[in-house]
């Protein structure tokens, strides 16, 4: 839909205009320039024609990103924006939502700012924006890159439908401490499943066409290692080499570079000395020059200013200098373009010409969006009406969060719960906490439209008698006063349902943790509740891996939901009462304990690996080395047998392609998913490789009694690996091939990569 422009253009402009189509070929709409064509020239033409006019205080304020402010009280800085926009300072908005307040700011911009230039208006928009799907760490565990494409997709829908273009996700950040609060964000440990659904993520938020009225602009963030911040704090440095970057860390972000991921956000860490928001190593070389990325680089917020307390700036000046040297475009909230630049300019402390090639990438960005041709095409008021909570994206949103869960433990089949159970008590706070349901950087989504764990067992089983007790207040309560009415109702109940896990606050952003138990007293609760002998299943919701060793030993069953958004009581009572049968894996590791941090399934191995009968190896003398539920871990109301692992040769060249089938049987008697994973090992390399690496995987549905022959292919780009000189190579050699449901109960074959003459 094009809303036309209410200001009539003036003599002046309808001149600058005709001079405009003449000579850079462009066309009008109401006195607006518009391109004529998306060819790189015609853009180039278009975006120089504009930066020859602005001025340098114009050219600055392209650069500079406020964040909006809400609140009776705000309303002195709000004007003091809009005479910003006005003056040509602001080029984007962070914060800001809802066509009536979005399409205020944007008539400023295009219709009182001398030059008319549109804004850009971002959000975080992580794991949906109304509608909320489960958080990404979830949504990875359903292992399934078109679910993550689809949430991104709807989310797109609905935050377009609310006046935005931007959203700073998807976060690509590999880890491997759960201590590190934004776990919860990324796809886990495993640098190949964070590629895969990092670019699905880019494809759903960005569609087909960046100018259509339902994407908006993807962010990959955060450039890189933020995951790998020591001792799990966030913000916290990350020392690490050249080769982990290369093989564990940059993957995810190459990979969303090659879906044409629109911006990149810089990171809070330093590597090697270096903050990334001085790094121009990282963000110019490898990723611009060396990738090919032609996008726009934003700063985190206040990362340009954050530089004085990194200590390798003397004032903000330098701090300035530093970052949009180093290739950040962007100055989030610091303030420190827009004010310092000009002076650091017009002493030659800074070249114009790294000013002019940021704002030329902030300005193709804008006419990527289509916001040159129409700067309202995201201000519909009847479709934000009609599109925010639309009853197909809270479909959607149930479907994914079923798929998320995982099912870590079912002895004696006691779920799913019997058809004709008559009475059941749940148990626990986070059972009716809409909020934590939503769980951390929820968008606009509001906890009094979530659906609670308490909720939808009660709609799922109208008929059975379903009580309800706290046990505990909050997830980090020490009080055991409600522990009584807990068992109370537990003794009273053929079966018992526990809410354990974290409040939707105690992951994410500057929410890390030193230990990975149950918070409070909820491992008290749940011991007291075994006692009394009724079948017990425990609910885990919590966005980090927990280590829950007691659970494990006593509990019977036990689900992994997460934190999975808008639907998330109709999804847990849906598995709870075998309406859907749980396929999720885990994307992370579980460990027994916190002291076993950092474990993951991909490491190296030393000189002496770990063997509980020998006493000189790499273990422990406390706990076992080993994880409490390994990466790729999950099980199912049926079973899965893996058999006929086959290659289609024992020998490759590096021009060839290996096939390898392996046969997957449901020999259950329930329907159900399994995710079929492919590793490989480099037996024997010029540096040392991982044990193993995932390099496939199928979500596939089997019928009971049904199989399936699964296919792969292994090219030489699986074995591809940074040698010695930091050169990607393939080398000749051994290699194993591991099929199965997990990273440990694994079929296995070797092939040989043999050299050409």
């Amino acid at each position: 839909m094009n809303i036309q422009f209410t200001r009539q253009p003036s003599l002046f402009r309808l001149l600058f205009v005709f001079a405009v189509f003449t000579f850079f070929n462009l066309t009008t709409v109401s006195g607006q320039l518009v391109p004529n064509g998306s060819s790189n020239a015609k853009i180039g033409s278009f975006v120089d024609s504009i930066l020859v006019k602005m001025t340098l205080e114009e050219k600055l304020g392209q650069l500079n990103q406020y964040r909006w402010v809400w609140g009776e009280n705000e309303e002195p800085i709000r004007q003091q924006y809009r005479e910003y926009i006005k003056e040509g300072k602001i080029g984007s908005f962070l914060g800001i939502f809802g066509v009536e307040s979005t399409r205020e700011l944007q008539r400023i911009a295009v219709e009182e700012s001398r030059l008319g230039i549109p804004l850009l208006l971002a959000f975080d928009v992580i794991h949906g924006f109304r509608t909320i799907f489960p958080v990404p760490l979830a949504e990875s565990a359903s292992w399934e890159p078109a679910n993550a494409e689809k949430s991104a997709r709807i989310a797109a829908i609905e935050a377009a439908a609310s006046g935005l273009h931007w959203t700073f996700a998807p976060m690509v950040d590999i880890t491997h401490d759960p201590r590190w609060g934004r776990i919860i964000e990324g796809a886990g440990e495993d640098p190949y499943l964070g590629s895969q659904m990092a670019a699905a993520r880019v494809r759903g938020f960005q569609g087909q066409d960046l100018a259509a009225s339902n994407t908006v602009l993807a962010c990959a963030k955060h450039f890189v290692a933020y995951g790998a911040a020591e001792g799990g704090r966030d913000y916290n440095t990350a020392d690490i080499s050249e080769r982990s970057l290369r093989e564990i860390y940059l993957p995810p972000f190459q990979s969303v570079i090659n879906s044409d991921v629109a911006t990149v956000m810089a990171s809070f860490n330093e590597i090697g000395g270096v903050p990334m928001h001085a790094n121009g190593w990282l963000i110019n070389d490898v990723m611009r020059r060396e990738w090919g990325f032609n996008g726009l680089v934003i700063s985190d917020f206040t990362g340009v200013m954050e530089l004085l307390h990194h200590g390798i700036a003397a004032d903000s000046t330098q701090a300035g200098i530093n970052a949009i040297s180093a290739g950040v475009d962007i100055d989030m909230v610091s303030n420190i373009y827009l004010t310092k630049l000009k002076q650091a300019i017009e002493k030659k402390e800074l070249p114009i010409a790294i000013v002019d090639e940021a704002v030329r990438r902030v300005l193709k960005l804008k006419y990527r969006a289509g916001l040159f041709e129409d700067p309202y095409r995201y201000q519909d008021t009847n479709r934000e009406k009609q599109l925010l909570l639309h009853s197909d994206h809270l479909k959607a949103s149930r479907e994914v969060a079923r798929q998320s869960i995982v099912l870590l433990k079912n002895e004696n089949q006691i779920l799913p719960l019997n058809n004709n159970i008559q009475s059941i008590a749940v148990i626990g706070a986070l059972a009716t906490d809409g909020r934590s349901s939503l769980g951390s950087w929820h968008g606009a989504g509001r906890s009094e439209e979530a659906i609670t764990v308490l909720q939808g067992i009660r709609d799922a089983l109208p008929g059975c008698a379903i009580k309800f007790a706290e046990g505990y207040t909050t997830p980090q309560s020490q009080d055991k006063t409600r522990f009584a009415k807990a068992v109370e109702i537990a003794q009273q109940s053929e079966a018992v349902i526990l809410v354990l896990g974290e409040s939707g606050a105690m992951s994410g952003e500057a929410s890390n943790r030193s230990t990975l138990d149950l918070p409070g007293v909820q491992q008290d609760l749940a011991q007291e509740i075994h006692k009394t002998g009724k079948p017990l299943v425990v609910v885990l919701m919590n966005g980090r891996p927990l280590s829950i060793n007691w659970l494990d030993q006593n509990v019977p069953a036990i689900l992994e939901t997460w934190f999975l958004g808008s639907q998330m009581g109709h999804a847990v009572a849906d598995v709870l009462v075998g309406h859907y049968n749980p396929g999720g894996k885990l994307p992370v590791t579980f460990p027994r304990s916190v002291g076993q941090i950092p474990i993951y399934y991909n490491h190296k191995n030393t000189g002496r690996p770990p063997d509980k009968d020998i006493v000189w190896t790499s273990k422990y003398i406390d706990i076992d080395w080993t994880p409490l539920y390994p990466f790729g871990y999950g099980l199912s109301y049926t079973t899965f047998a893996y058999k006929n692992l086959n290659l289609n040769k024992n020998q490759m060249v590096k021009t060839d392609t290996l096939d390898v089938s392996v046969e997957v049987h449901n020999t259950g008697k329930v329907d159900g998913d399994e995710v079929v994973q492919l590793y490989i090992q480099d037996e024997v390399g010029s540096v040392t490789r991982p044990v193993k690496q995932l390099r496939n995987f199928k979500r596939i549905h089997l019928r009971a009694g049904e199989m399936k022959r699964v296919s792969f292919k292994i090219s030489a780009e699986d074995l591809q690996f940074y040698n010695i000189a930091m050169k990607n190579v393939v080398e000749p050699g051994f290699f194993k091939v591991y099929v199965g449901g997990n990273s440990v109960d694994l079929l296995e074959k070797r092939f040989e990569l043999v050299a050409t003459k």
